[in-house]
């Protein structure tokens, strides 16, 4: 697991592919320290396994479904990437819950300055923008950002210096793809809601339900359409 707070912008140095498929090797500094052969780095808000390691960086292993849900088909040697090691036990979860497992791509519509920060704006295909909610997180090119607007088309996003300084999203512009990692709670929530043993679940929450303090039997089940009738 990541948290979105990227440790250290690195370097392609090469790549190999075989089909879809191949390795990836990393110029790297910072995210090498304690890491061992096995270990998880998000590179570019991907998860990958370091297969390998050497002075100056490491390398991994990359599987044709991780090329088709990412950006990495658009990445050349050379070009910077975002890197962070999996969160440790004892660390600090300062950013939101990033699993590395890109649910597909963005592209960079709009680069607007205001004040310090920097308006990003992504559009984005449907079936990723119906997890990104406004002030809700979303994980772009690996980084934990918070959604400041979403339509049907678009979302956008305000990096702040900091953020600008110590990741590549900056050094993007209109028209390159970005990595979309949506926030994973939605995901399992509508994956619950949609099971078919769901209707099952809340017909037996219904029949064995308590009566309410009145005496009288407690007749709504916790659903959507009760939950929207008493005002949620």
């Amino acid at each position: 697991m990541f948290t979105g707070l990227i440790e250290e912008v690195g370097t392609i140095k090469h790549m190999t592919a075989s089909g879809l498929s191949g390795q990836l090797a990393i110029r790297a500094d910072k995210v090498l320290e304690g890491t061992k052969i096995g270990d998880s780095i998000a590179v570019n808000g991907i998860c990958l396994t370091v297969v390998s390691l050497q002075p100056d960086g490491f390398t991994a292993d990359v599987m044709a479904e991780t090329v088709r849900r990412s950006s990495l088909s658009a990445c050349r040697n050379g070009d910077p990437v975002n890197l962070e090691r999996a969160m440790p036990a004892d660390g600090r979860f300062g950013g939101h819950i990033v699993s590395g497992h890109i649910d597909g791509t963005g592209v960079i519509q709009s680069m607007v300055r205001e004040e310090n920060a920097v308006w990003i704006t992504v559009s984005a295909a449907p079936n990723l923008l119906k997890y990104i909610v406004e002030k809700g997180s979303i994980a772009i090119d690996g980084v934990s950002l918070t959604v400041a607007y979403v339509d049907d088309r678009v979302f956008k996003v305000s990096v702040i210096p900091h953020t600008g300084e110590e990741t590549t999203l900056l050094g993007r512009k209109p028209g390159d793809p970005v990595n979309l990692e949506n926030d994973i709670v939605g995901k399992y929530v509508e994956k619950l809601m949609r099971h078919p043993e769901s209707s099952g679940s809340r017909a037996a929450v219904k029949a064995d339900a308590e009566t309410e303090d009145d005496g009288e039997p407690f007749e709504n089940v916790m659903s959507l359409e009760y939950l929207a009738s008493h005002g949620f």
